[in-house]
């Protein structure tokens, strides 16, 4: 269909509008065949994607609105809150399930935001975080009227904790660090930044929407990594999104804290309404109930035996493709990953040219300012040798670039 759309005088059938749906789906990004780096998180297990889509299906229609109307999906919630808080180190209570990373960073600055302003006496809060921090950051300060100072990052594109700390006023209502920020896929000093906001009294988030579902699996395989969520004092919530290393559909997240206190900020309660008491604990109102079943699923499904495997799977692989890639003349890795993605560029080669030439080849790589872009899921164990042989001859004939810009998201 066309810019200008119309609905349509007479309704469609069902065959008539697959048959469109398929063939215009087609041309969407080959997630399944393991040539997509982001966007999906291929667990590579076709009973698991099969369960994820019938609980889907079953869960379609109903609304969580009023979680008291289906008992069933209100104790799923619970639970997948109840299970996230265990792993990553809080109270069972003091959390809740969100559509996404946007939505739990847009909480956790609102909470940040309320909580200044009723116990610290603060009217106009802001929010410190360094450069690399996800752009949800600087959209919930828009819409909530935040003032937000980025920090720049070290060589290593790690938060640069004296900057912070210089960085750091009276007005000052929420301190951030990355668990891994996106772009270079580097942890930044938890430990020291949460550090400089218990001593002024500041709260801190970790966020983990990428990591937080795979590093407690990578720190049991025996990987080093550095203090990131609650065991880490200072740190006061964390995000952490279910649909990406926790392997279910979109959108589920969570957002937590340290305390069931500091929750209540989330909460909106208005009772000055004919229709009755409203009430909500996230922005939505109404909520679709499949990917709180879809969540629920998909971790009980797998387990701590199944994490641990994927986790596994996903360490070894991204070895593959690092090594691989640093073996081809001319590129490198930007920064030392802490996890399974990182940014890879040259100083010789045109990055976006070579970019252009994997696009041909069928591959669908992130640019970014510094290069080409990778974030491994389990599957992509099976084409890491054919990517890196498409790889080498994107690298060895590749022409000019076609001008095809570093995007992230977009607009309809």
């Amino acid at each position: 269909m066309s810019e200008g759309a119309t609905i349509p005088e007479h309704g469609r059938s069902a065959t008539e509008l697959l048959s469109m749906i398929e063939q215009a789906h087609a041309a969407d990004i080959d997630w399944r065949g393991g040539r997509a780096f982001s966007l999906v998180y291929n667990v590579g297990d076709h009973v698991h994607e099969e369960l994820l889509e019938q609980v889907g299906v079953k869960f379609l229609h109903d609304n969580a609105l009023n979680p008291f109307k289906y008992p069933s999906v209100l104790q799923m919630e619970l639970d997948v809150i109840a299970m996230a808080a265990d792993l990553l180190g809080t109270a069972p209570n003091a959390g809740s399930l969100s559509s996404g990373g946007t939505e739990s960073i847009f909480l956790a600055v609102q909470v940040a935001r309320d909580h200044n302003r009723q116990v610290r006496g603060i009217a106009e809060p802001t929010v410190v975080a360094p450069e690399t921090v996800h752009p949800a950051f600087a959209k919930a300060c828009k819409y909530l009227d935040i003032e937000l100072r980025l920090i720049p990052v070290g060589p290593d594109g790690r938060a640069d904790v004296d900057a912070t700390a210089d960085a750091v006023d009276e007005r000052t209502g929420l301190l951030v660090g990355s668990a891994p920020c996106y772009p270079y896929g580097v942890i930044d000093p938890i430990e020291d930044l949460a550090a400089v906001a218990a001593e002024k009294g500041i709260l801190f988030h970790t966020d983990a929407c990428l990591g937080g579902w795979l590093l407690p699996w990578w720190e049991r395989l025996g990987k080093d990594v550095p203090p990131w969520d609650f065991r880490v004092p200072g740190v006061t919530s964390i995000s952490a999104d279910i649909h990406k290393y926790g392997y279910a559909f979109k959108g589920a997240s969570v957002v937590l804290y340290r305390s069931r206190e500091l929750l209540q900020h989330q909460f909106f309660w208005y009772d000055s309404w004919p229709g009755g008491l409203y009430a909500s604990g996230t922005t939505a109102g109404t909520r679709s109930a499949a990917p709180i079943a879809g969540a629920w699923a998909a971790i009980n499904h797998l387990g701590v035996d199944g994490y641990m495997r994927l986790a596994g799977l996903v360490a070894e692989t991204t070895d593959r493709f690092r090594s691989g890639i640093e073996a081809i003349d001319g590129l490198r890795v930007t920064h030392e990953p802490d996890l399974s993605l990182f940014e890879f560029g040259s100083d010789s080669l045109d990055m976006d040219a070579v970019g252009d030439v994997m696009d041909d080849r069928g591959w669908n790589l992130d640019r970014q300012q510094g290069g080409l872009h990778l974030m491994v899921s389990p599957f992509h164990a099976k084409i890491v040798d054919q990517f890196l042989t498409d790889l080498r001859a994107a690298v060895a004939d590749h022409g000019e670039s076609r001008g095809v810009k570093a995007t992230y998201g977009g607009i309809a």
